[in-house]
């Protein structure tokens, strides 16, 4: 179980807040989607979860223990993360992909990367997983970058899955494959999900919605389409025209 109790977060003070009394609980195994407009602090609440910062107010706790209890490397290694701004090294790409499991075969690094929709790409490079790629992944493209990074996360086979716009960089037909992929990952993994497009999110359990660091909407997908709200709003314009929506609502939507 993840549960946030009343987090309230500024990143100096004096600062306004960026998260305001923010409060949830995900089951162990459910998927939560998190959405909102830029500015929201939807980035901000992934990044309390690995303790990238802490919260001046409240609490984040892990079945129940808050995750100040626990060292930095011991927290970490239970949580794989995807940022927005996907972070490679210069390394080959096995070596990127087994970062956080250096032990890894390459078998089981092969996995990984088929079930992040990153196996293809790979295999059709001059030196396949052997290929030296720069520090921030130069020679491949934004979707591939994130495929990779995709990759390492589940590679690290992680109690908690966090992906912060994990497949913002990658075309709709690229961004399926990675769902059908994440579906079977996910099965009875905590998942904790900014996503844009409505396939992502009706794929949650849960939903909350975050304005200006608030809470302004949570439950299940299919009851907040019923409320009046933010979220109705985006389910309905995605719906309606699937191919233009979501590139429409992205400048609204990054956090």
């Amino acid at each position: 179980t993840l549960e946030f109790k009343d987090v309230t977060f500024q990143f100096s003070d004096g600062d306004n807040e960026v998260l305001k009394a923010v409060s949830f609980t995900v089951e162990a195994g459910q998927v939560l989607a998190i959405i909102g407009g830029t500015g929201s602090g939807k980035s901000t609440l992934v990044g309390l979860i690995p303790r990238f910062f802490d919260p001046q107010q409240g609490e984040v706790l892990i079945d129940g223990v808050n995750i100040r209890s626990y060292t930095l490397e011991s927290l970490r290694r239970q949580i794989g993360i995807v940022l927005q701004d996907t972070v490679l090294f210069s390394a080959t790409i096995a070596e990127n992909i087994a970062y956080g499991r250096p032990d890894a075969t390459r078998g089981e690094i092969e996995r990984a990367a088929r079930l992040a929709q990153a196996h293809e790409f790979v295999a059709q490079l001059p030196r396949g997983y052997d290929t030296p790629i720069g520090e921030r992944g130069v020679g491949l493209s934004g979707g591939q970058k994130q495929r990779v990074a995709l990759a390492r996360a589940l590679l690290m086979n992680p109690r908690i899955l966090v992906l912060d716009e994990a497949t913002a960089s990658v075309d709709t037909h690229t961004e399926y494959l990675i769902q059908e992929g994440l579906s079977d990952v996910m099965q009875g993994r905590t998942s904790v999900i900014i996503a844009k497009r409505l396939s992502t999110i009706e794929q949650a359990d849960y939903v909350i919605v975050l304005e200006h660091g608030e809470v302004v909407e949570q439950g299940k997908p299919r009851e907040l389409v019923e409320q009046h709200g933010y979220f109705r709003k985006m389910y309905l314009s995605q719906h309606h025209n699937d191919e233009t929506a979501p590139a429409a609502t992205d400048s609204r939507e990054v956090g």
